[in-house]
């Protein structure tokens, strides 16, 4: 074993310390839980430089440091955080967490439907454990990602959403988790758990955000979707970029589910995201789009998995990256058919731009099919702006970096326009424009007639 598999023990001591503090307040099937994500964590260690699945994001500078598990934050920079990045009346219910707790004065629950449950997972442990029980903590495996297994371990906290049949949400959820620095780094491990009955609509927003500071955010989200359910849920990683975040989210859709899923990363110095969906009943529909916007040295690593389990599966995904200075980036995303899953209609691209000689991106599109009467594509591009499209915008009399950064704006746009949430497109929207200096009437803030016919 490698010695980036063996430096887990700052971590081990970590729970050691929290089971101290949890003593005799402790659900039994969830501390057997906890006790067997950290026992296989323990196992295992963090995965090994030869590890295939983790092979091109270098995870030393995560290993090696000494992190301490975060506490309340004393400085106010979690308010000013909140200030910064809250849907305010764009949302009808915001629960906010600060490294990884709840915080009730900072969130607003908003009026829902009768049934529907937006609160801490720590609360809907008391009073929904038996609908909890069956998916928490199971959803995602604990035997194939050591940091889904580290984060079972420290599960105490988080956002819960259910929601129950026959439920239409009238706006946005949004889960604001903020991190904060301190004297030393710090490690929070938030928890998300969303569980939807039968013909449900409903839009999900998570943010991981922070100002500056060595911190790492080691979040899993688990979905399980009934049948004939719609939902649309965006992810922005905002993170201090200083700072690291570990993600894993697992997703299971039932029959006739569509799930619509938008993820950006921005902040932090190095991004691991792994993103499964199982299409677990006939005519599911999965979309994933993804943009990544990043410079200087920072890293994006974007995992995903299409899994069709069942026939008559379609899914579509869209993943763009927009690279500057000496930063790189990772998509391995694969498309699997199994032998049940007939009739299957997948596609899968991955586009990237390079704004720098320096800047690297490594694209590993793959299909793993078992059965016959399928049609699936992928692809990948990667290069710098076009050179012509740069010189017809100058004979129109647009300076040189203005026109390079038009042509990135609208390379990216082309996710951004997808976006369905206002404040979430219109953040993204606002950062590209700030980084490319354009003024605010050459943003793109609504969805055109043709983009909504096309969506």
């Amino acid at each position: 074993m490698t010695q980036l598999a063996e430096k887990k023990g700052v971590h081990v001591k970590n729970f050691a310390a929290m089971e101290k503090q949890i003593a005799g307040d402790v659900v039994p099937w969830l501390d057997e839980r906890r006790k067997a994500g950290i026992a296989r964590f323990d196992l295992v260690g963090f995965p090994a430089e030869n590890d295939e699945e983790w092979r091109y994001t270098q995870l030393r500078p995560i290993v090696q440091t000494q992190f301490a598990l975060a506490g309340a934050d004393t400085s106010g920079a979690a308010a000013e955080s909140h200030s910064e990045f809250s849907f305010g009346r764009d949302a009808v219910s915001e629960i906010v967490f600060i490294n990884g707790r709840y915080n009730a004065q900072l969130s607003k629950l908003g009026k829902l439907p009768r049934g529907v449950k937006v609160c801490s997972l720590a609360q809907a442990l008391e009073t929904d454990a038996t609908r909890i029980e069956p998916h928490l903590g199971r959803v995602a495996d604990i035997e194939k990602n050591p940091f889904v297994a580290l984060n079972t371990g420290f599960l105490q906290d988080g956002a819960y959403v259910f929601l129950p049949k026959n439920t239409t949400i009238e706006g946005t959820v949004h889960l604001l988790f903020i991190s904060t620095a301190g004297e030393t780094a710090t490690v929070s491990h938030p928890r998300t758990l969303i569980l939807m009955e039968d013909n449900v609509e409903a839009t999900i927003v998570e943010s991981y955000v922070g100002h500056s500071g060595v911190y790492l955010t080691n979040a899993v989200t688990e979905i399980v979707c009934g049948a004939d359910c719609r939902i649309d849920h965006c992810k922005m990683q905002y993170e201090s970029k200083q700072a690291y975040h570990v993600a894993a989210m697992q997703v299971i859709l039932g029959r006739s589910t569509t799930f619509v899923s938008h993820a950006a990363s921005i902040g932090s110095r190095i991004t691991r995201n792994t993103l499964n969906c199982l299409m677990n009943g006939e005519h599911a529909y999965a979309t994933l789009n993804g943009l990544v916007l990043i410079s200087g040295d920072q890293h994006v690593d974007n995992h995903t998995l299409l899994d069709h389990a069942e026939p008559d599966c379609p899914s579509h995904e869209l993943y763009k990256h927009v690279l500057d200075g000496k930063a790189t980036a990772v998509f391995r995303g694969k498309i699997l058919v199994r032998q049940k899953a007939q009739k299957t209609d997948s596609k899968q691209n991955s586009k990237s731009l390079l704004l720098s000689d320096d800047a690297y991106m490594n694209s590993q599109p793959a299909l793993e099919i078992y059965a016959d009467d399928v049609k699936c594509t992928h692809g990948s591009t990667t290069g710098p702006v076009d050179e012509d499209m740069v010189f017809y915008l100058r004979t129109r009399g647009v300076g040189l970096a203005e026109a390079r950064h038009l042509l990135t704006y609208a390379f990216a746009a082309d996710v951004t326009r997808r976006i369905k949430v206002v404040p979430f497109r219109a953040r993204l929207e606002s950062y590209m424009a700030a980084q490319a200096g354009l003024p605010q009437d050459l943003r793109i803030t609504d969805l055109s007639a043709h983009d909504e016919a096309v969506l």
